[in-house]
């Protein structure tokens, strides 16, 4: 398929899925100027449209990322979290100013990394590619794609190791513990 074509089918799938399309409205009423909703939120929307399922999928967050370098304050963080809660109480948000990643991942991932510069930036280091995709709703509703390494992983079912921040241990560790086969048979995973 053309990228046209698998942006295309993507759009589609998010835009026949309402809880999805209500946490972009939610989002998009925090007025901030760089923002996504994706990662496992995404993946697990188009997964599981791709294997039949229609529902809103198990979730253990939605990620709404977003990038201000002006205010690196976990405050902000939650205040706009509470924010996302009250436009969609039943979503389980987690909100991530990717421009203050950097403060805070030695200690939970144990390597330092370098601060990034934008949101695709951010986007792009997610770790695999299947998830390096979020998807934003501008002013004239129309939805606008971010996939720095493109959306053939996410279309195609495939796992693979993103290794610009992710260890491969923390590689092994995700797909252990995410179970993806189990829950996509269709799914492909790549050893690392």
């Amino acid at each position: 398929m053309s990228a046209q074509a698998d942006r295309a089918q993507l759009l589609a799938l998010v835009r026949a899925r309402p809880w999805f399309m209500a946490a972009l409205h939610a989002g998009r009423e925090l007025g901030l100027a760089h923002w996504c909703i994706g990662a496992g939120a995404l993946r697990n929307l188009v997964w599981d449209a791709l294997h039949g399922r229609h529902g809103r999928p198990e979730l253990a967050d939605v990620d709404f990322a977003y990038f201000c370098a002006r205010d690196l304050s976990p405050a902000r963080d939650a205040a706009l979290q509470q924010r996302l809660q009250q436009h969609c109480p039943d979503l389980p948000w987690e909100v991530t100013n990717q421009a203050g990643v950097h403060l805070w991942f030695e200690a939970h991932f144990g390597h330092a990394v370098a601060p990034l510069v934008s949101l695709e930036e951010a986007v792009a280091t997610w770790p695999e590619p299947a998830t390096a995709v979020g998807i934003w709703l501008d002013a004239a509703d129309q939805l606008q794609v971010i996939a720095p390494l493109g959306l053939d992983d996410l279309l195609q079912l495939r796992v693979r190791h993103n290794p610009r921040r992710a260890s491969l241990a923390t590689y092994r560790e995700r797909c252990a513990s995410k179970r993806y086969t189990e829950r996509w048979p269709r799914v492909t995973v790549e050893a690392a």
